[in-house]
C-alpha cells in the first residue's frame, strides 16, 4: 500500500466529489467559477500533453499556481513515452499539485489513435510499464489514474485493475463507459462496483452523474468512496453543493433561473473574451449552454434556438426570454437513473 494519503475533503464524514478534468473546459478560470457556486473536494487540471519534446504548458500550469479556490489540484497527464511521462511527473511534483493523474480514458479518436489516453486500455503490458516507472518517479504525492472499463470491450478490465494495485495506485477515476461507447449508452456501473471490491485505493465512479439524487443512487450501488462529474456540472454548478446537500439528507436549495441567466453572464465575462472576434465568442459561449440547455427546457426548443443565434445580441434576447420571463421558475432536478 502507498504511504501517501489523499488531500483532506471539505467535509471528512461525506463520499468525496471531483470536477472531472475536461480539455478546453476546466481551466483556472472555469475552475475559480465552479468554486463560486461550490467547490467540489478536488479539481483535476486539463491534460498537459507528454512527448519528446513537451514542456508543460503555462496555460494549465496556470490552474496550478494561480489557483485560489482553496482546493486541491491534480494535475493530470496524457503520453505513453516512459521517460518523458516521467520526466514531466517529476517537475509537475515541484508545484503546489494534490497528485499527479495519468489519464487512461481519453475517448476522442484523433487521441486514442496515437494509444494514448483510451488508447492505452488495448495495451495491458504498457500500462505495467507505465505505472511502474511513475511510482517510483512520484513517491511522495498520490499517484492517480483516470480511465474507462475498456477499450472496445470490457476484456482487459480485471488485468488493468490488477495493475492499479500492483503498483499502488492513490485513488482510481472510473468511467463507466467504454473508450468506444464515448459518451452514449448505459453506464456500466456494476462494474464500477466490481472495481469498489477490487482494487485497494478509493475509486471514484464517473459517468452521467446528473443530479445529486443519482449520485446518492451510483454511490449505493457501486460503494464507490465519491463521484466524478463532467458534463453535468457545467449545466448545474450548483451539483457539488446539492450532493452534500443530500449526503447530508437536506432537502435540495432549488436554483432560480434569474440565477442560471446569472451564471451565464458569468461564463461570457472569460477573461480572454475581451480579445476574441463576437462570433467565437458566441460560439464558445454555445459549448457551455449546450450542457445548461438539458437542465432548463427538456423539450429542447432552447437548445434548437440557442444554437441558431450568430450575435451577441440575439444570444442575450434568447437567454432573457427563456431564463427571466417567469421569476418563480427553478432549474429542473435532473430524473434519476432507473436501477
Amino acid at each position: 500500500m502507498s504511504l501517501v494519503s489523499l488531500p483532506q475533503s471539505l467535509q471528512k464524514d461525506l463520499p468525496l466529489t471531483a470536477l472531472a478534468p475536461m480539455q478546453d473546459v476546466t481551466n483556472l478560470w472555469f475552475m475559480k467559477v465552479i468554486a463560486h457556486y461550490g467547490s467540489p473536494d478536488y479539481f483535476f487540471t486539463e491534460y498537459f500533453r507528454v512527448n519528446d519534446t513537451s514542456r508543460l504548458n503555462r496555460h494549465i500550469l496556470a490552474a496550478i499556481t494561480e489557483n485560489d479556490t482553496g482546493r486541491p489540484v491534480f494535475a493530470q497527464m496524457i503520453g505513453e513515452s516512459i521517460p518523458d511521462l516521467v520526466r514531466t511527473a517529476k517537475e509537475l511534483c515541484k508545484y503546489n499539485i494534490a497528485g499527479v493523474d495519468l489519464n487512461m480514458g481519453c475517448p476522442a479518436p484523433r487521441i486514442y489513435r496515437k494509444n494514448v489516453g483510451g488508447g492505452l486500455l488495448r495495451e495491458p503490458e504498457k500500462v505495467d510499464q507505465i505505472l511502474g516507472e511513475l511510482r517510483a518517479a512520484v513517491n511522495d504525492k498520490p499517484l492517480t489514474v483516470k480511465m474507462r472499463v475498456g477499450f472496445e470491450n470490457t476484456d482487459n478490465f480485471s488485468k488493468i485493475l490488477d495493475l492499479i494495485n500492483r503498483h499502488n495506485i492513490d485513488l482510481l477515476s472510473l468511467h463507466g463507459r467504454t473508450v468506444k461507447d464515448m459518451y452514449h449508452g448505459e453506464v456500466k456501473y456494476d462494474l464500477i462496483a466490481e472495481a469498489v471490491r477490487r482494487v485497494d485505493c478509493p475509486v471514484l465512479a464517473n459517468g452521467n452523474i446528473k443530479s445529486a439524487k443519482t449520485a446518492l443512487e451510483v454511490l449505493s450501488q457501486t460503494g464507490a468512496a465519491g463521484v466524478m462529474v463532467g458534463r453535468w456540472a457545467i449545466g448545474n454548478p450548483w451539483l457539488f453543493n446539492q450532493i452534500r446537500q443530500a449526503l447530508r439528507g437536506e432537502e435540495i436549495t432549488p436554483v432560480p433561473l434569474v440565477e442560471v441567466r446569472n451564471y451565464i453572464d458569468r461564463l461570457w465575462q472569460t477573461p480572454t473574451g475581451s480579445t476574441m472576434p463576437e462570433r467565437a465568442r458566441v460560439g464558445y459561449l454555445k459549448m457551455f449552454l449546450n450542457y445548461i440547455a438539458l437542465s432548463v427546457d427538456t423539450e429542447g426548443h432552447f437548445l434548437r434556438l440557442m444554437r441558431r443565434v450568430q450575435t451577441e445580441a440575439e444570444m442575450f434576447n434568447l437567454c432573457d426570454r427563456v431564463f427571466l420571463v417567469d421569476m418563480t421558475k427553478t432549474l429542473a432536478l435532473a430524473p434519476s437513473l432507473t436501477i
